[in-house]
């Protein structure tokens, strides 16, 4: 598992997930709309919970099959699985040579590196020490103190050959540390990844018409059971919920194609000696971040690229976020932002969100 959040998706109920709620139909009595038999997988996974819905009649596929690919997934990228690839290049101390045969590893670390030179340096996967120095690793109240911080910085960084080096050949990963405590935490992409995964393993089975979800991130493709546009809804971001456990949607986007993933903090984060610590940290820095920006959604073709630009939006807070993206048109983000303005939640999102407002 990679320690994120617990989520669980409901058909047709109140009950809202942590950022999203999946109308799968209408829950109106009234439809009118054919509806035809589908299917939905779901379990546990990556410390969260993975749910597929298969809007068509035959599944050419079985949960087995798909709890086998999450297996097989944790064992390249889980830093909780003792015997995973990660978590033996996270051990070794100088060099190590190690098979990657699903290329999971391969994939996600080439990913990452895109997104950390795209961004600047504001998602990096080196930042798994300071992560455990600041106690989010195991939801302690630890804050550092400014020596404390600028000592982890001296090794994190993910440029390739200033604290380590890693080549791909094939299937082997030849990987060398010029300091034992650099170690890699991919959490902020890993998840979309996954998801990416499964759906491309889906569609390789034929199929045209499914969700699929994991902790909170999704990809969606053709149309939902009643032959519409998938429903997702967006979390109005909130410290608190009602007593029967109900979210107050914000927005509801129909869509179908894409991939969606939503970073925020503020239900993740501890109050120390009277001030707020997010659980978002800025690599570049060493510190957790401090700005008005609370929940990024992000739109794109790859839930991949979806998680890890959520991550770095909330790294780098609102005026940043609109600027990447007006720069960055190459890589076709769409984004939601919900942020506080002297205690009023507003957003800002593309022009192009529009077309998939209710």
């Amino acid at each position: 598992m990679f320690g994120k959040r617990k989520q669980l998706v409901h058909i047709c109920k109140s009950t809202i997930s942590l950022f999203f709620i999946l109308f799968l139909t209408s829950c109106d009595s009234s439809n009118e709309v054919k509806e035809i038999e589908g299917h939905v997988f779901q379990g546990e996974t990556q410390g969260t919970t993975y749910q597929i819905i298969l809007a068509e009649d035959k599944a050419n596929f079985t949960n087995a099959e798909i709890k086998s690919i999450l297996a097989s997934f944790d064992m390249s990228l889980s830093t909780y699985v003792d015997s995973s690839i990660i978590t033996k290049l996270n051990q070794s101390e100088t060099s190590i040579e190690l098979i990657d045969s699903t290329g999971y590893f391969k994939r996600c670390y080439e990913e990452s590196k895109l997104v950390y030179e795209a961004s600047e340096g504001a998602f990096d996967p080196s930042v798994f020490p300071l992560v455990e120095g600041w106690g989010f690793m195991k939801n302690l109240e630890t804050p550092l103190s400014k020596s404390m911080v600028d000592s982890i910085l001296k090794f994190v960084s993910f440029e390739n050959d200033k604290f380590h080096s890693i080549e791909f050949d094939g299937n082997i990963i030849r990987s060398s540390k010029k300091d034992k405590r650099f170690k890699l935490d991919f959490n902020a992409i890993a998840q979309g990844l996954s998801v990416d995964v499964l759906s491309e393993f889906i569609s390789s089975r034929g199929h045209k018409n499914f969700y699929v979800e994991i902790g909170g991130e999704m990809r969606v493709k053709g149309t939902n059971r009643s032959g519409e546009k998938w429903k997702i809804g967006i979390d109005v971001p909130k410290e608190d919920t009602s007593s029967n456990g109900v979210r107050q949607l914000e927005n509801v986007l129909s869509i179908t194609n894409k991939a969606i993933a939503t970073s925020g903090n503020y239900r993740k984060f501890y109050v120390k000696d009277g001030k707020k610590y997010a659980h978002t940290l800025d690599p570049r820095t060493g510190y957790p971040v401090e700005h008005a920006l609370l929940s990024a959604t992000v739109i794109s073709n790859n839930c991949s690229t979806s998680d890890a630009y959520a991550t770095v939006f909330m790294v780098v807070g609102l005026e940043e976020s609109k600027k990447f993206v007006k720069n960055h048109p190459e890589l076709g983000l769409e984004v939601y932002l919900l942020y506080d303005d002297n205690n009023t939640i507003k957003r800002y999102h593309n022009r192009s969100v529009e077309a998939y407002l209710e």
